[in-house]
């Protein structure tokens, strides 16, 4: 069962810790630890990395915004992933298990051919013109090549930007501007579960409306679409590659400053400049090689799977970096969790491939909950090498907390993180030992992270009160130092509400076991009649009710009461129960739950949510249709026409004035 056990979890809720724990975790020793020495905590970190040079300073707090980590420091985070483990004995492991469930094909790529595939690819770009310190901006689906791509640029000091496959044309426009890239690399089109998405026309429609030009385009042909080349500018990948391997062209790991872009990666965003997220490379490998063995409690060797994607910082960490940094081997899964065909998917994978832990999204287990409510599909694979199940990206309510554990019968750990942190600010250390579980926490913060719950004027409030979540500065390795070519941006945007701490925009609190309970962002925080309520408290609740696959909960606009919460629910598949009578049980629960104050009189059963492709529910633009602002179509929205499903259960439930 890996650490913990069935023995280190709770089977209620009621906020006390299990008194039947097993052996003490070392999770409190290390972390006082750190607080005690940071500098000589990450340190020690670092020696698992293979340095080109050492740091002159591990820590230099006169350096950048804030202070900059292994100062001095020379590496490559190519040869830390791929080359040396190919030197030390893994060649013929695998480092890749590509399983694409959309296109009926799987692939495994062990490290050395993933060096060999790296090398080649390497020795292209540089022949394309890129080098140390230049952008590459990669615009591709689940597949192989999109991890080669990102290694091949990191392997000559490249900067790649990543942007997630079929992201709009005006939206990837605005990122070739801003991080102004020499090639572009690409695939002929993405593979959904009912449709092919041509990329080549999204890209070369973003060309166009952009000002920067690339200088080439490198095109992937995938057999469900190929695409038309532009002569001159586009070349295709698979004659580039070949004819570059049959000259024996490879190029060497470069190394760089330990304080150099490894990527930019682009926070979502409709309007204005996008933020361009910059992740330092010397730091970066010594955060997540920490947090394979500290956090997941993972052995090198051991299979890992994170079914996310490499569009999004989950992917770059826990997909790419992380595992290979650990010598693990890394599951690349191009499908979904439910429709590839169907709700036992992720078992299927687990087992076929031997997984040890899957990190994904709760919105994924909720799907899996609602197709399958009582796992049936679960007893047709063997899952005897799994033992852990890590979630985040949203809110893991308790419900399907439980229903996972229930069902799988491992811990599942919630855990907490950002973009701009590039691992998890928060977790429960199954490498340490883990903790009694919490329902509704992500546990304690990870070493690096002094985490403190302040007020409107910056002081820390007192065990369980609501307050804004802002890390001490300086912040861990790993995380942003500064956002591209915009450092009075950063410091607007995460340093000048708090001085002295990183804002990270969530609200929460710490209990009086120093457990984090992320409540929403500081904007779900609703203000009803003047009280300040969370939305992430009531989805708790919601989530609780028998009936409830998932839900959402927004506020909208009062004229008595200034903003009034409006929940909307989807209902597992078989409920019987006729959705109007479900809504008023609703109302009834989160009045005895959270009271009369909470003013809930309004839930509405809707047929699905609308989310980004990474899983997170669209709640700013729900909320936005419910008042009647105006609105832009999210660039990462899964399906468009679900707002529209929105729209129209508002204007049933009599909330036509507001849209």
């Amino acid at each position: 069962m890996g650490c913990g056990g069935h023995d280190g979890r709770r089977s209620h809720s009621d906020g006390g810790l299990d008194m039947n724990a097993p052996a003490k975790s070392r999770y409190r020793e290390v972390y006082e630890g750190w607080k005690a020495d940071p500098q000589g905590f990450w340190a020690k970190a670092a020696r698992e990395i293979d340095w080109e040079r050492p740091a002159d300073k591990v820590f230099d707090p006169e350096a950048g915004i804030y202070g900059r980590w292994f100062v001095g420091a020379q590496c490559n985070a190519c040869f830390n992933a791929v080359d040396r483990h190919v030197e030390r004995g893994r060649a013929d492991q695998a480092a890749i298990l590509y399983d694409s469930p959309v296109t009926g094909s799987k692939r495994a790529i062990t490290y050395a051919e993933l060096q060999e595939e790296t090398a080649t690819l390497a020795a292209v770009l540089r022949e394309l013109g890129v080098g140390k310190g230049d952008r590459v901006v990669i615009y591709m689906p689940m597949i192989p090549e999109a991890v080669i791509a990102m290694l091949a640029c990191a392997r000559i000091g490249a900067i790649h930007s990543v942007v997630f496959g079929g992201f709009a044309a005006k939206e990837l426009a605005t990122r070739i501007d801003d991080c102004a890239p020499k090639v572009i690399l690409s695939a002929s089109c993405g593979i959904e579960v009912s449709r092919v998405v041509a990329y080549k026309p999204l890209l070369d429609e973003a060309i166009a409306l952009a000002l920067h030009k690339p200088q080439a385009c490198l095109i992937l042909q995938r057999p469900q679409a190929e695409a038309d080349l532009r002569p001159g500018r586009d070349r295709d990948w698979a004659i580039t590659v070949a004819a570059a391997k049959s000259a024996g062209k490879r190029a060497d790991c470069v190394p760089v400053a330990a304080t150099d872009p490894l990527y930019i990666l682009y926070t979502s965003g409709t309007t204005g400049r996008p933020k361009g997220v910059v992740r330092d490379t010397g730091g970066y490998l010594v955060a997540l090689k920490w947090s394979m063995k500290g956090l997941y409690g993972v052995e090198s060797g051991e299979v890992y799977w994170c079914a996310s994607d490499v569009g999004w910082v989950v992917g770059h960490s826990y997909i790419v970096y992380g595992p290979l940094l650990h010598g693990c081997t890394s599951v690349l899964y191009e499908g979904k969790p439910v429709g590839t065909p169907d709700a036992g998917a992720f078992w299927r994978v687990i087992s076929e491939h031997g997984a040890v832990a899957l990190f994904t999204a709760p919105t994924a287990f909720r799907a899996i909950k609602k197709e399958d409510p009582d796992g049936r599909l679960m007893r047709n694979y063997d899952l005897s090498k799994f033992r852990t199940l890590f979630l985040a990206g949203e809110r893991a309510d308790p419900d399907t907390v439980r229903w996972a554990e229930d069902k799988l019968g491992v811990p599942v750990i919630d855990h907490w993180w950002q973009t701009e942190t590039g691992w998890a600010i928060a977790g429960n250390p199954v490498g340490l030992g883990a903790l009694p579980v919490k329902y509704g926490s992500p546990t304690v913060p990870m070493p690096g992270y002094d985490l403190q719950i302040l007020d409107e004027g910056a002081k820390p409030v007192a065990a369980n009160t609501m307050g804004t979540i802002a890390v001490k500065l300086p912040l861990p390795p790993g995380c942003l130092p500064t956002l591209w070519n915009a450092d009075d941006r950063f410091r607007e945007s995460y340093l000048a509400t708090f001085p002295g701490y990183y804002n990270t925009s969530d609200a929460g609190f710490l209990d009086e076991d120093g457990y984090v309970y992320v409540m929403g962002r500081t904007d779900d925080i609703i203000n009803v009649a003047g009280h300040r309520l969370s939305t992430g408290g009531m989805e708790e609740v919601l989530a609780s009710h028998p009936s409830v696959a998932e839900c959402a909960v927004i506020g909208i606009k009062d004229e008595l009461k200034g903003e009034v919460p409006c929940g909307f629910v989807v209902l597992k598949s078989g409920v019987s129960t006729p959705p109007n009578v479900v809504e008023g049980e609703l109302i009834a629960l989160v009045r005895e739950k959270i009271g009369p104050v909470a003013a809930f009189k309004l839930a509405i059963t809707v047929g699905r949510l609308p989310k980004t492709r990474s899983g997170k529910i669209l709640r700013g633009t729900m909320k936005k249709i419910a008042d009647g602002d105006p609105w832009t179509m999210p660039a990462t929205i899964d399906d468009p026409a679900i707002l529209d499903e929105i729209a129209t259960a508002l204007k049933e439930k009599g909330v036509a004035a507001r849209i």
